[in-house]
């Protein structure tokens, strides 16, 4: 080893053993300001990542995970669907709300979706909300936002659509 690879050498040990040495507690951050739009996935319970909603579509939180959307879209129809969720994730939640806003970037589409509740859902409630736009008929997987109000607090979710699996090799 050279003299200068042997200095250099002795440089990095000396440099890392002094850079680990005394280190200073780390410095919290602030807390974030208070939202009802929680970072993706930060809602109290562990997984991978939402799977399939009850009715086979795109789920999202909404206030952290007390409450889940669920989009849904057919293409046909030009037709999208939301279901509101509890925290598990399947429960039908009915919301006192006449609708709830879809803002999706490609294809562009801003639509409202009107209150169409289910079957045994009180009056002026509802857990299903329904709206057409002509760029539904586009098929792809889409991303987007679902927003809404309950009681007076908003919500937003944030929302995509992945690309469902191949079917596997037939063994």
């Amino acid at each position: 080893m050279t003299r200068f690879a042997l200095h250099a050498s002795l440089l990095f040990t000396l440099t890392l053993a002094i850079g680990c040495g005394e280190q200073s507690a780390p410095v919290p951050s602030p807390a974030p300001a208070a939202t009802n739009t929680p970072a993706k996935d930060d809602h109290g319970h562990k997984h991978a990542g939402h799977g399939e909603g009850p009715h086979e579509g795109t789920l999202a939180d909404w206030g952290g995970g007390k409450y889940h959307v669920e989009f849904t879209v057919d293409h046909d129809k030009q037709q999208a669907t939301v279901f509101i969720l509890g925290d598990d994730e399947k429960t039908a939640t009915p919301i006192k709300a006449a609708t709830i806003h879809l803002s999706i970037k490609d294809p562009e589409i801003e639509v409202d979706l009107a209150a169409a509740p289910l079957e045994g859902e009180a009056e002026g409630t509802a857990s299903r909300f329904v709206g057409k736009h002509e760029n539904l008929g586009k098929v792809q997987e889409y991303a987007g936002t679902i927003s809404g109000e309950i009681e007076g607090t908003p919500y937003t979710g944030d929302f995509k659509e992945e690309p469902h699996g191949e079917p596997e090799a037939k063994k």
